[in-house]
This record gives structure tokens, C-alpha cells and sequence, in this order.
């Protein structure tokens, strides 16, 4: 009775699945960061130096989205994303926080959703007082955003991709429809699905990684891993390095008391 019992555990348990990037090239793919300048400015220290300590490859990095909102400088975010950019290879995926910031220019309705889901401390992140804020219109909104915000940061929000394949990996902000090809994925999918993908339990044609829903740590269920830890709530942005058929993490961490650690970890 006991064996059985055993065995019936084991059958249970994820079996890892075997994916790789090519050879020769490192992947760092970086969650939702949502304002934290503090922890991502961290994580990019964190990331430069663990990629000078490393053999030598071909280095991509790939934020998944959702740079805006929430947390206190989206400003800074995007200056620094920009700014990381210019000197070595990062790619952009769009999120539904991107989608909804961009879309607030033009759509008043759309401008009260962001606002209720974090847009107001993006704004007042591109210099919008709170007092102002406070006194103001939708209208009134809309306008100063139109002029606060860069057209610069607009164009670079605007020009997120909205996947990217590695090897045996797909990116992507939110998830995909487990119904769909990955070539014939609807944007609104890739930036808002939850609970159609997160409730899937067998095996796409590609390992998954996305954001958007966040969890305590990292979740690998083998056929899709998320790396959204809730920055801008927890304190926790998460980088998932990946290299060959290993898969290990970097996290930049605050302290109660404001400091910001880098750890490692998750080495499979």
C-alpha cells in the first residue's frame, strides 16, 4: 500500500522538461518591473556583472512588459530601459499596461482604466504635481499627459514586440492561447489571457515564460514558467537567465529598510 502510495507521488511530479536555447547564447529575461527604477536599476547591475563573469556568448536580454504603473517612477523605468538599450542588446515585449498607457492618449474611457490600475503614478512620475492631479478633469488629464510625457518614450512604448522565440522558448508578456499556433496568437492573448493559459496543463509547442501574473516566486510547471514576483507590491523583480538547457535566476530585492540586494539562485 505504501509503494503504491509512493508511486502515485511520483507519477504526480513534473517530470523537468528538456529545452534549450542555441548554443552560444545567453538569455536574461526580466519581469514585470511596474516603476520599481529602484530594483531595476539594481537588476541591471546585477545582470551586467553576472554576464562579465560568464563565459563568453552571444548575451539578449528581454524585459516582458508592464515597465509602467503602479510603482513610483515609470519615468525613470523607461529612461533606464532606453538608456540600457544603447549599449547592448535588450528587446521589449508590450504589455497590457503599455497597451493601456498608449491607448489613455486618444480614448478618454481607456484613460479612466489606466488611472484606476496604476496610470496616476506613471503621470506623476513625468512631473505631473499631485495637487494638479488631484483639482483636475479627465480632459484636463489627458492634455497634461499629451504634454508631459516625451514623444520619444511614446514611440519607444509604441514599438514593443509582442513575442520572441529562443530555441526551445517562447516569450511573451501575458500567455498565449493554448488553442492557437503561436504564429496565429491574437495580440489581446499575448497581453491580457490569464486563466485559459494558466489553467492548461499540457505541454506547448514551446516552454512559455511570461509576466503578468504575479506569484510569490517563480513558478515552472515545464511547459510554461512565470517570473512576475510583484515588484512594485513585494520588493522582488526577477530575471530568469537561460543558457543551454539551464535555467537559474537573478533577483534584485529590497529590505524593509530600503536596501537592495542581488541573489542567485534556481540552477537546473
Amino acid at each position: 500500500m505504501l509503494n503504491s502510495v509512493r508511486q502515485l507521488i511520483a507519477r504526480r511530479k513534473p517530470v523537468r522538461r528538456i529545452a534549450r536555447v542555441p548554443d552560444g547564447e545567453r538569455w536574461y529575461v526580466v519581469g514585470d518591473v511596474h516603476g520599481r527604477n529602484d530594483l531595476f536599476t539594481a537588476l541591471i547591475e546585477g545582470i551586467e556583472d553576472d554576464d562579465a563573469a560568464a563565459a563568453p556568448a552571444t548575451t539578449t536580454v528581454v524585459l516582458l512588459g508592464d515597465l509602467v504603473d503602479r510603482g513610483p517612477d515609470s519615468a525613470g523605468v523607461v529612461r533606464a530601459a532606453r538608456a540600457w538599450a544603447e549599449r547592448r542588446s535588450v528587446r521589449f515585449l508590450a504589455g497590457n499596461h503599455e497597451e493601456m498607457f498608449l491607448d489613455s492618449f486618444d480614448d478618454r474611457e481607456t484613460l479612466r482604466h489606466f488611472l484606476r490600475h496604476g496610470g496616476r503614478e506613471t503621470l506623476l512620475s513625468y512631473g505631473l504635481p499631485p495637487e494638479d492631479y488631484q483639482r483636475m478633469r479627465i480632459e484636463d488629464v489627458q492634455e497634461a499627459m499629451q504634454a508631459l510625457v516625451p514623444a520619444a518614450d511614446r514611440a519607444f512604448l509604441a514599438s514593443f514586440e509582442e513575442y520572441i522565440v529562443a530555441g526551445d522558448y517562447a516569450f511573451v508578456h501575458a500567455g498565449i492561447d493554448p488553442a492557437r499556433p503561436l504564429d496565429q496568437q491574437r495580440r489581446s492573448d499575448m497581453l491580457w489571457i490569464r486563466e485559459r493559459f494558466l489553467r492548461h496543463e499540457e505541454p506547448l509547442s514551446h516552454v512559455i515564460v511570461h509576466g503578468h501574473t504575479i506569484f510569490d516566486d517563480v513558478i515552472d510547471t515545464q511547459h510554461r514558467i512565470g517570473i512576475d514576483t510583484g515588484a512594485f507590491k513585494t520588493g522582488r523583480l526577477t530575471a530568469l537567465v537561460l543558457e543551454g538547457e539551464t535555467r537559474r535566476r537573478i533577483q534584485a530585492i529590497a529590505s524593509d529598510g530600503g536596501a537592495i540586494t542581488i541573489e542567485k539562485g534556481g540552477h537546473s
